[in-house]
């Protein structure tokens, strides 16, 4: 199997146990970009499996072709909207961690509702989460970091937790660019109680 999944169906739940030669604990990236972040991760923790989520056609290729260059059998990517892919495909209580990076902050106020973190998004993360299963944001908008921080605390079902200083050491693309600008970032992370 290829690392791009073919899905058979954008209705029923993802098989993950079809999707990697070996059943491991699962990670998502919802917003994977150019997978500088998925790929390093996964080299670092191989007895984990993990899947980037990602629209964009020519950035799930790349990321293929960093795992390959980096021979990694736990990297799948899947090309679909990250909200809908976490509400319809995946299976409930099945992922360990879901990695948020710097998604569009969308930061003009009509445009809000399109934001991937909202009102909704807990609900979503707390149903495919296993028990202690860990939610992990970044993010350079300081007000769109406010309201992640404000729907997770609402919902009630997480508990903000620190970011492991291993997983925080490994930069996306997109924040390697924002330190070299001087650009700040905001982290959270957040547990299923």
């Amino acid at each position: 199997m290829g690392i791009i999944i073919a899905l058979e169906s954008i209705l029923d739940p993802l098989l993950l146990e079809r999707v990697f030669p070996a059943v491991r604990p699962v990670e998502l990236e919802l917003g994977a970009g150019d997978g500088g972040f998925l790929v390093e991760w996964a080299a670092l923790r191989p007895e984990h499996n993990f899947i980037g989520v990602e629209r964009l056609l020519g950035r799930l290729r790349k990321i293929e072709r960093r795992a390959v260059r980096r021979g990694l059998v736990n990297v799948r990517v899947v090309r679909l909207e990250a909200s809908y892919f976490v509400k319809y495909l995946v299976p409930v209580r099945s992922v360990g961690a879901l990695h948020v990076y710097f998604p569009d902050p969308w930061p003009k106020r009509k445009h809000w509702r399109h934001r991937l973190v909202n009102e909704q998004f807990p609900a979503l993360a707390e149903r495919v989460l296993i028990p202690g299963g860990s939610v992990y944001l970044r993010t350079d908008h300081e007000e769109y970091f406010a309201q992640m921080n404000r729907v997770f605390a609402a919902h009630g079902g997480f508990v903000p937790q620190e970011t492991p200083a291993i997983l925080a050491a490994v930069p996306t693309d997109f924040e390697r660019g924002f330190r070299a600008a001087g650009v700040e970032v905001f982290r959270a992370a957040f547990a299923v109680v």
